[in-house]
């Protein structure tokens, strides 16, 4: 099965930069829509929404395991496990994935067997496993962009507190970490891109749980996937909206 197989379902329920941008949430498809648009993700420093990352396998897990709590712990989390895997495999073995999907795998095994998580050996063991199945992987510009938003998250993971400074201090460390290698990479800086992911990165997850229900049931029938694609429309506007008015603020994005 292939990915592709949804997306023209979704494609038929949105309009673009709507369906673009939700099938790169979902399935790291990407973008469809116009340059302008394009430019517009890059100036507000967004254009991670339509490229397959480890926050995709993260919220899946996160997901799952609630939806199966009630089962008990274990079978949750060999559910939650066998549901990485298969997406893994749905979408493709892409690096970000695999790493994410590794590190996600170990730390609902520890929790299986009542073990201490600890997530740096966890990102350690997973670009292990990738530098000896997949070692061209470890020059690619994803994988480092993923191993150094990862390497932020937990350095400046702590107990939770007031919601709307968790978001922000979350937006700031994945930033610290990026902003480095995208500059090295790509020569550009994007002022911006603090606010612009505080403003969005709520939405990914129930963008992320509509959308796929759009396409599951949109793939049964029709008329089954319209109200949730309609869920996705107004959320997925807000985005569009979010872009366009921030790309347009001066001295936001720096090109060298």
């Amino acid at each position: 099965m292939s990915p592709q197989i949804f997306t023209s379902i979704i494609n038929g329920y949105l309009p673009e930069p709507h369906a673009s941008l939700l099938n790169g949430i979902i399935f790291g498809i990407p973008l469809s829509s116009s340059g302008q648009f394009y430019q517009q993700l890059k100036v507000v420093g967004l254009l991670h929404l339509v490229v397959l990352s480890g926050i995709n396998i993260t919220l899946l897990a996160a997901i799952i395991s609630s939806l199966t709590g009630f089962l008990g712990k274990q079978i949750s989390i060999l559910i939650t496990i066998l549901m990485i895997i298969l997406f893994v495999l749905f979408v493709g073995p892409q690096a970000p994935i695999v790493r994410a999907g590794i590190m996600g795998i170990l730390t609902f095994v520890a929790v299986l067997y009542n073990r201490r998580t600890y997530a740096f050996y966890s990102l350690f063991l997973s670009l292990l496993i990738i530098f000896i199945f997949f070692r061209s992987w470890i020059t690619t510009i994803s994988l480092q962009l993923s191993y150094a938003a990862t390497f932020g998250l937990i350095i400046f993971s702590g107990k939770k507190g007031n919601p709307v400074f968790d978001e922000i201090k979350t937006s700031l460390a994945a930033q610290v970490f990026t902003t480095p290698l995208i500059f090295l990479y790509f020569r550009q800086i994007s002022l911006i891109s603090p606010l612009a992911n505080l403003f969005v990165s709520f939405l990914i997850a129930p963008l992320m749980i509509f959308g796929f229900i759009t396409a599951i049931f949109g793939k049964i029938h029709l008329s089954l996937g319209i109200i949730p694609a309609y869920i996705c429309y107004g959320l997925l506007s807000y985005i569009v909206f979010i872009v366009r008015i921030l790309s347009k603020l001066p001295f936001a994005y720096f090109k060298f």
